[in-house]
């Protein structure tokens, strides 16, 4: 499967790729025909900085206090809180990086984590935001907590409608073809395509 992986770069700054993989994919909330890999910008030291600059670009003139990572985005978010602490709206401020639990797709804050939320200007970062189920979820949650969402950045984006602005370093138009299904209504399984693997944020699970 991966021999069918190909690599597109930010034509911002080179250093930030993704690889895509054609096929039959399953994910928590859907199926898509395209695998989007972004482990290098997860795990690679100098992909990181540069995906974290990116987004700062884009969130300079935004007051936070949090940035909420999930998706394994902990490295970009550090990177993302440092750059961000140097603008000149958050000048010389300390910014928390945290990685709360996602239990039945709503937000769960345990009290240690709470004054990171409550009366807090609150940024998410995530991998990927597909169909908005999960960015909006977590929104909505920082709202409950008593906090205020003021973004959400993510690697990987599609088109879906938000309260807050949403940043994307890469769309589902850059990437031919791309479509994304309900697990009810996928054209592949319908004709019987087997599904290739199973994916979700520590990468995928082939099934043989």
């Amino acid at each position: 499967m991966e021999k069918r992986a190909y690599e597109i770069r930010s034509v911002v700054d080179g250093e930030v790729a993704i690889k895509i993989i054609p096929g039959h994919f399953a994910t928590r909330h859907s199926h898509v025909n395209s695998c989007i890999d972004m482990t290098g910008i997860k795990s690679d030291l100098v992909s990181a900085k540069a995906a974290a600059k990116l987004f700062c670009n884009a969130f300079s003139s935004t007051p936070v206090d949090t940035i909420i990572t999930l998706d394994r985005m902990k490295m970009v978010g550090a990177f993302l809180a440092h750059y961000l602490s140097h603008s000149q709206l958050n000048n010389g401020q300390n910014i928390g990086v945290i990685s709360p639990e996602i239990q039945n797709d709503k937000l769960l804050l345990r009290d240690n984590f709470l004054p990171y939320v409550q009366n807090k200007n609150v940024l998410l970062l995530t991998a990927s935001a597909t169909t908005g189920k999960d960015a909006n979820s977590v929104v909505e949650g920082i709202r409950y907590y008593g906090g205020t969402p003021v973004g959400v950045a993510t690697v990987f984006g599609g088109e879906f409608d938000c309260s807050v602005p949403v940043i994307k370093l890469f769309g589902s138009e850059d990437v031919s073809g791309y479509s994304s299904f309900l697990p009810t209504n996928c054209p592949m399984c319908r004709e019987g395509i087997k599904v290739d693997a199973v994916v979700n944020s520590y990468g995928y699970s082939k099934i043989l």
